[in-house]
Parts: structure tokens; C-alpha cells; sequence
């Protein structure tokens, strides 16, 4: 493959979404939700998530587990993926916990977004998106860099934008015993949404019940 593989990782409710409708920070998954989005960024090399999602947490999940810190050491990877923000404007407080974190730091954003940044040492690298947003030339960018495996943590446009071009390969959905319903509460899957013909076609791979909450684990039907 040209690009690297690429893999969403999702909380959301049993309705099917990743927060309520004032668009809180989502804290309706458990602890072992979180351990298993742990487990799955460690075997990362890069994340992808949008400035939405930053801004409303503040931080990053970085690996803290021993045991997945030595599995990367052991495989001859960094001890954290890099992590990439995606946002047009570029309009990021630099003053948030996130720059504070000890994992190294990516932006995504436009060439008016990239001006803000340009005298700042806070990311490692700024990688322009064309006002397309057209992700396959800044995937092939990442995989001659040695990033073979990116999982994309939201939010729903984000990874929408994605599922519309065809590039998801696999999804890691966990399903939290809550109802949020309402019109204004996003899915995991924003964007135009697609005509039934169309539509992502799933593989179930895997599914495992946690008291009171299913992990799900999908492949992409080419």
C-alpha cells in the first residue's frame, strides 16, 4: 500500500454518538474504554485528531502503561506516536496542556492556518492540506516518512472526511451504555453522509462485552 494503513478509533453512545448536544467532552466511556484506546495508540505511529477534539479536552491520550512503552521499545519505535492536530485556521491556544505533554507534536492545516505557527517551535512539523482537503498526498508525505500505521480519534468531520474518500481500513468502535439522542449530538461519522448503495461495508472481526460496554472491532469491505 502507498499510504499507510489507517484506522478510526471511537467511544459512543448506544445511539451512536461522540458527545451530547452541547458538545461536552465525551466522559461516558469506562476506565477499560480508555485502556483499550491506550492499547490501540500504542500501536500507532501517528494519531490524527481535529482541533475540536483538542479544544475540548485540552490534551492528548499519551502511553503511560509500561508494558506498552516496552512493547514500542521492543518493536524500535518512539515511546509515543507523533500527534497530529488538524485545523484549517490554525487558531490553537498555545497556552493549553497539550504543548506541555512529552509527546511529539504535528500540525495539519491549511497555508493561512501554517502563518500563526510559523515562528513557533511548538510542533515538530506543519504539513499543509490543500483547501480540497484531498488526505492522500499528506498520507503518502507520511509514509516516506515511516508512519505505517495512523489511527484517526475524531472528531466527526474529521473522520468523515476520511470515510467520503475512501480511506478507512479498519474501525475500532466502542459502544457505552448511554442514550444521547437529539438532532445536534454528532456521530463518530460527520460529513454528507452517503445513499445506502454506497455506503462503508463492514467485516466484524472481533467483538468482546465489558460489563456493560461492547468492543467492537470492524474491517473495511473493499
Amino acid at each position: 500500500m502507498s499510504r499507510p494503513h489507517l484506522t478510526a478509533i471511537v467511544a459512543m453512545s448506544a445511539d451512536g454518538k461522540i458527545a451530547d448536544k452541547g458538545r461536552s467532552p465525551a466522559r461516558f466511556g469506562s476506565a477499560a474504554d480508555k485502556a483499550h484506546l491506550e492499547t490501540q495508540i500504542a500501536a500507532m505511529d501517528a494519531v490524527i485528531f481535529g482541533a475540536n477534539t483538542l479544544r475540548a479536552y485540552g490534551t492528548s491520550l499519551s502511553i503511560r502503561d509500561p508494558k506498552l512503552l516496552a512493547q514500542r521499545q521492543q518493536q524500535g519505535k518512539p515511546s509515543q506516536p507523533i500527534h497530529f492536530v488538524c485545523s484549517a485556521s490554525g487558531v490553537i491556544a498555545k497556552d493549553i496542556r497539550f504543548f506541555e505533554q512529552s509527546i511529539p507534536r504535528g500540525l495539519i492545516t491549511t497555508p493561512q492556518g501554517k502563518k500563526a505557527w510559523e515562528n513557533s517551535n511548538k510542533f515538530e512539523q506543519i504539513i499543509e492540506l490543500d483547501s480540497l482537503n484531498n488526505w492522500l498526498p499528506i498520507l503518502h508525505q507520511l509514509k516516506t516518512q515511516g508512519i505505517e500505521k495512523i489511527g484517526l480519534l475524531g472528531g466527526s468531520k474529521l473522520i468523515g472526511s476520511f470515510v467520503e474518500q475512501g480511506l478507512i481500513d479498519e474501525l475500532f468502535l466502542t459502544v457505552c451504555p448511554i442514550v444521547l439522542g437529539g438532532e445536534t449530538a454528532p456521530t463518530w461519522c460527520g460529513g454528507q453522509g452517503f445513499l445506502e448503495a454506497s455506503g462503508l461495508k463492514l467485516e466484524l472481526l472481533k467483538s468482546e462485552t465489558v460489563e456493560s460496554e461492547i468492543f467492537i472491532h470492524y474491517r473495511v469491505v473493499r
